[in-house]
């Protein structure tokens, strides 16, 4: 939620970066908006006007800041925290479901009327859901612009405009030039890569890199991500094609090499590897609630920024989970290796040791596998269940009904529904109180580590006990937790 105005002033006031993506500001005199920390000359209280993001301030009117680019700031936390509607919606909206199938599509996929989550997205955000995607194409053209050689006809329709002339309009009217003139405008040349569209993904500092992208390396699945010299690559299942991203730490940024087969799904592919990273936390928020914490305090100075890992495919983080019941981390990955090799799709032109999509549920409905026959039912449940509709795991769904759907399932216990919960639906508050490590990391500390004791002390981690998880894990420092 947007914070009340002398907060956010005083926020202006200070240039507090922290605030960076939880609002703008728009300034009546100018008819420009700004992060809180752009280090122009602080406006006039009464010519300041504060909006929840980029599109209500564009609906009223406002083009973004030449120099602070108030586009370019991480998400909003909130809606990765929140579980309502608004949140639901904005997290779909970010995934270019609005782009791909219109406002009936999205106000389909969660069950409300267009109406209806028109009006919920107006009032809590400021704009609908054609303003909040129009927005994100925007930010996305000035990146494509900004940071790669593209033709600028390329530019717009892999923003996900309907047409050049579409294009031009929202960039005159977003920014106040011509795309031209924005490409023009850029600083430095565009780093090349053949073949590849290379970006640079922001987060708010600070960030433990390291540590999620070795907690990816030391899963990953042969033939689908591969983990070496640092960078991470997997292969995605886009809506228009099969797509390669290579992630790595840059100075200040993720960079982010993406291969697709069609431009169109750069939008979805950036934010599902901003979702596998947890790019828009807010770890300020995260220290604020749990630093004084006597369990977790000395773990949050100890290793500040954790993210949680999340994962760029519902379904596939589903399979993998239930792979993963009581055998170890390697021993999950051969075995995902192996049903990749036997279900998986081979890519048209493989990259390096990047070769095959993960399997589709449709293709694992009568899987066989060597593994126990009652994992084998359960991985085949999944699949049917995942196959037909009865159970989503996109961003918008309903994480607590999707929870019990789960658990409805053969095979499905707490543990990897609430796995599920943790990286597949990127909830900030799951925990896995009768996880392996959660109690070996409370018994280390002196703390009784049975799960009923463990929920219980988990109460005071809320709404961020997902983070508290990663830091009860990162303290026992091993891989295979």
């Amino acid at each position: 939620m947007l914070a009340d105005a002398e907060t956010c002033y005083r926020a202006v006031l200070g240039r507090d970066a922290r605030f960076d993506g939880w609002f703008v500001t728009a300034v009546t005199s100018t008819g420009i908006y700004c992060r809180p920390s752009c280090p122009a000359l602080t406006p006039r209280r009464e010519n300041v006007r504060f909006y929840p993001g980029a599109a209500a301030a564009q609906q009223a009117g406002f083009r973004a800041c030449k120099r602070c680019r108030p586009d370019a700031t991480p998400g909003s936390p909130e809606w990765d925290l929140r579980a309502d509607l608004v949140g639901r919606a904005m997290r779909l909206i970010s995934d270019g479901v609005v782009d791909r199938e219109g406002v009936a599509g999205l106000a389909g996929r969660l069950g409300y009327s267009e109406r209806h989550l028109h009006r919920q997205l107006v009032a809590e955000v400021g704009a609908g859901p054609v303003a909040v995607a129009r927005a994100q194409r925007a930010q996305t053209a000035r990146v494509l612009l900004e940071t790669t050689d593209l033709p600028i006809t390329d530019v717009a329709f892999a923003a996900g405009f309907a047409s050049v002339r579409q294009f031009n309009d929202t960039v005159r009217a977003v920014f106040a030039v011509t795309p031209t003139q924005l490409r023009r405008s850029r600083r430095g040349p565009a780093e090349v890569a053949p073949g590849a569209v290379l970006l640079r993904l922001p987060y708010r500092s600070p960030i433990d890199l390291d540590s999620l992208l070795r907690f990816l390396g030391a899963r990953v699945v042969p033939g689908v991500e591969d983990w070496t010299d640092g960078v991470y690559s997997r292969s995605l299942a886009l809506p228009h094609g099969p797509g390669v991203v290579a992630l790595s730490a840059g100075p200040g940024h993720v960079r982010c090499a993406l291969r697709l087969t069609d431009l169109r799904d750069l939008a979805a592919a950036v934010q599902r590897s901003r979702r596998l990273l947890d790019l828009d936390a807010d770890p300020t928020a995260i220290q604020a609630a749990l630093g004084d914490d006597p369990v977790l305090g000395p773990m949050l100075r100890k290793a500040p920024g954790l993210r949680v890992p999340g994962h760029v495919d519902g379904a596939e983080m589903a399979v993998r989970a239930v792979l993963g019941q009581q055998v170890s981390v390697p021993a999950a990955g051969k075995l995902a290796g192996r049903l990749t090799d036997a279900y998986g799709t081979a890519l048209a032109t493989p990259h390096g040791p990047i070769t095959r999509l993960f399997p589709a549920p449709a293709a694992l409905r009568e899987a066989t596998l060597g593994m126990p026959a009652a994992r084998l039912r359960a991985l085949r449940a999944v699949a049917v269940a995942l196959d037909d509709g009865t159970i989503e795991l996109h961003p918008g769904v309903d994480r607590e009904e999707t929870g019990r759907q789960l658990l409805a399932l053969p095979g499905i216990g707490p543990w990897t529904a609430s796995y599920l919960a943790l990286r597949a639906l990127r909830d900030p508050d799951a925990f896995l109180a009768n996880d392996v490590g959660v109690r070996i990391a409370l018994t280390g500390l002196g703390l009784p580590g049975d799960p009923v004791s463990a929920a219980a002390r988990a109460e005071a981690w809320r709404p961020w006990r997902s983070y508290a998880l990663l830091h009860l894990w990162h303290s026992l420092d091993r891989k295979d937790v």
